[in-house]
Parts: structure tokens; sequence; C-alpha cells
């Protein structure tokens, strides 16, 4: 019996499948959650009844994939502008985070992946939040590809008295959020383990982690070597830098994702290629405080390097667009060299890179027959974005998420027409705006006056 039919017509589509195809004048046929045909479409195979969309040029690539971006902070946006980062984790986000119940979770979450939606996004990674619970009634909810994690501690300075847990406990709760809902809507919802920082894990708790992970196939997802204190901390207690520690616990692996990573020695670079570690690339999470990662470097070793937003927070616009475009500025400027991250890199990093780095490259990050029916739709007819001599450039230095005219996961459209399909997004706004009060009122969190 054949399934249903969406006929995607005249559209400019980047397949980025390996020989990098492009077609000007392209269609894609769908059926059901797969994609049947890229490129040309045989119209005998397209069914009578299926839903046609006359694309008129605008352009068709594959679902954005942001590999780190944090569910639970939504909430929290604004909440760490212009502080320190001790001060934005010890007084913003850490009394923000942990005052968050499973409802609260729930309502950052959906507003987060509403965010990314719209921004073309169709697969996420999220390091560690609070109530893995609410992260996916959420996932389940908007439709998208999430590979979600619990924030795991258990040592430290300055945690707060909820988050003072023992290494079983907090393994005990990776596990059984692994055995709630990994594999669950239909797949689209994986669970990862989640490492904070070295500053609030033991070895003990790496190690634990690292056999949790491999007993159930799943991906490790760290912030790693995000400021030199952090190096400094780790010489200190195990006379070695972070990532040479993570290697003689025996934990870097092709399912390790390392999130920010900005400062590394060559020697931890090249363990990194070693080992295929993933890597996720936050441009302006890390030019607020944390420095400049050695990307080019990375990207000549042959590390797989995607980018992500971070949280809202770190980052505030949350706009994977927005990312693409400083992460070729910044190394073009850091380094005064022009030719450093091209366009098309930086869509092989949003793209097959990040479908790499979330272990799925055999279903998304590119648009061929028999993969998940995973894409975004983007109109470039807009003053911001003429003339559109170059696609491909326009993308990554004049395209903005106001562009995105439709997102599809699985077959399934979460944006069409501009129109959010998955949740009444008016009725969202109102209900974060009130859910975040109640939370930096419950947090004791009080901003000073700026003027």
């Amino acid at each position: 019996m054949m399934g249903k039919q969406i006929y995607l017509k005249n559209g400019f589509v980047i397949s980025m499948n390996p020989s990098r195809d492009v077609y000007e004048s392209g269609d894609i046929l769908i059926e059901d959650d797969k994609l049947l045909s890229v490129g040309q479409v045989d119209q005998g195979a397209v069914l009578p009844d299926a839903e046609v969309v006359d694309l008129k040029g605008q352009i068709v690539m594959p679902g954005i994939i942001n590999s780190h971006v944090h569910l639970s902070q939504q909430l929290g946006r604004g909440l760490g502008d212009d502080v320190n980062l001790l001060t934005w984790l010890h007084e913003r986000i850490w009394p923000y985070e942990s005052n968050l119940t499973e409802a609260d979770s729930y309502i950052s979450s959906l507003a987060c992946m509403v965010e990314q939606i719209r921004c073309g996004v169709t697969s996420i990674a999220e390091p560690g939040g609070q109530h893995v619970s609410g992260m996916a009634k959420a996932a389940a909810e908007c439709g998208i590809r999430a590979a979600l994690a619990q924030s795991a501690m258990d040592c430290g300075e300055g945690l707060p008295d909820k988050w003072q847990l023992s290494t079983q406990e907090m393994l005990d709760i990776q596990e059984e959020n692994i055995k709630q809902f990994h594999n669950s809507n239909d797949g689209k919802i994986r669970v990862w383990v989640g490492l904070r920082t070295m500053f609030n894990n033991s070895s003990e708790l790496v190690c634990g982690s690292k056999e949790l992970a491999d007993k159930y196939g799943v991906g490790i997802h760290m912030h790693v070597a995000e400021i030199p204190d952090e190096n400094l901390f780790v010489k200190e207690k195990y006379g070695t830098t972070t990532v040479e520690h993570l290697n003689n616990l025996g934990v870097l692996d092709e399912k390790f994702l390392a999130v920010h990573t900005v400062w590394l020695t060559d020697r931890e670079i090249d363990l990194f290629a070693l080992h295929n570690v993933k890597v996720s690339h936050n441009p302006a999470a890390a030019m607020r405080v944390l420095g400049f990662a050695e990307v080019p470097k990375m990207l000549q070793k042959g590390i797989c390097v995607s980018i992500g937003t971070d949280g809202a927070p770190s980052n505030n616009r949350m706009d994977i667009w927005d990312e693409m475009y400083l992460a070729s500025l910044l190394q073009k400027g850091r380094f005064l060299n022009p030719e450093l991250m091209p366009a098309e890199k930086i869509l092989e990093m949003v793209t097959i890179n990040g479908a790499r780095t979330l272990l799925q490259e055999d279903e998304v990050g590119s648009l061929e027959p028999g993969k998940q029916a995973d894409l975004c739709i983007l109109d470039l007819d807009h003053i911001g974005s003429i003339p559109c001599h170059d696609p491909i450039a326009n993308l990554v230095y004049a395209n903005h998420s106001r562009n995105v005219t439709g997102t599809m996961c699985a077959g399934s459209w979460l944006l069409k027409h501009g129109k959010v399909m998955v949740v009444d997004e008016a009725e969202l706004i109102q209900t974060a705006k009130a859910r975040a009060a109640d939370v930096v009122k419950r947090a004791g969190i009080h901003l000073p006056a700026r003027f």
C-alpha cells in the first residue's frame, strides 16, 4: 500500500550528498517519512492525491542540525548579560536552573524548540538540562529530533543543595532516563549521557558515564576546555590537561561530543583527531567570554566540527544562521584570511557534520533517496538578502531565520508557509513569559539597574 506523498517542485535544491549536487530547478518526492527522489522526479511515481507544493525557486536544503543547545535555559534569556563566568554560573544560571520544575522545563524546551523550528532546525543535541521528562514531552509535541541529556554533576563548589548528589545517584538518574525515553517518538528522541564540566565531574563519574554510554550505545555530551581556569584546575588536581585527562580515563571515542573546546593544545587537537572525537563550535557564546576555538586547525586535522547556539543566557539570539555567519567571519578576521571557513564549509558543518556529530549520518544531514525527509525551505527574495548572485554564499552571509518558510522533520511539516504547525505560538509566548517571571522570583535573582 502506497503511503502519503508530498511533492516539492521548482526549488533550488542543495542536496549536501557526497557529490554535493545542486539542482537549480529541482524537485523532491517524499513518501511518509522518507525521501523517494531528489533532483529529478518521475512524474509517474507521483500519486494523484499527493500534496503538491510549488516552491517557485525557493531554496530547499537538509534540515539544520544544532549540535549544542540548552533547552532548560530558554526562560533564562537575558539573565547572564555583561557578567563574568563565575557570576554567570553561581549567581544567575545555577539558581535559575535549580529552581526549574518539570513543568518549567517543558515550557522552556517548547519555547526553545519553536525558535529552532523557525530557524529551519530539525535536529538538536541537548548537553544536559533539567528534567529530561519535560524536555522529552516538548520534543514529542514539536516533532523535532533531539538527543537529550541530564545535567550530570557530583562535585564542585557552589552547587545548589538539590544538586548535591553522589556519583551513583547521578548515574542512576542517567540510566533511568535512557531506559524511559531513548528511541521514543518513533526514534526521533534519543537520550545521551551528559557530563557538565571537569569542575563538577569526578573521575568516577566520567568513567561510570562512559560505561553507561557503551552499555546502551549512546553518545557522551560534555563541555570541554571552556576557560583557562579549567585547564589550571585539572593540572593542579590530575597533573595534566583536560583532554589528556579524559584520554587517560579512556573516554575519548567517536561517540564523544566535546563542546566549546576553546583552550586546546596542539597535542589535545591531535588526540581528538586520533579518537574521532566530535566538536560543537558555538561562536557567539565563545566570543562573549570564552575565547576563540582553533576551528580551522581542527578541520584541517579531519575533526568533525559542527555548530551550536548554546543556551539563551549565553547567546540571547539562538539563531543558528547568526552562528553560521559568525563562525565564518570570526576566523577570517582573527587570521586576516578571507579564504578561511568558506560558505560551503559552513553549510557542511550544520548539515552532514551535524548528522555525524549526532551519530545519525545514515539517516539525516543530506537530501538523498532513502534518508529521512528532514529539510528546510528558505525564501531569499527579501530586501535584506537580495540580489542573490551566489545562493550558497547568500545563505551564510545574507540570510536570516526570517527567510525560513518551511521546516519538515520525518515528512511532517513543523513550519509551513511561515506558520508554526505544532503548537499555538501566541499562547506559548504568553505562557513562557509568565513561567520565566515565576522562576526568576523563585530563584531570588535580582538584576541591577542599567542606568
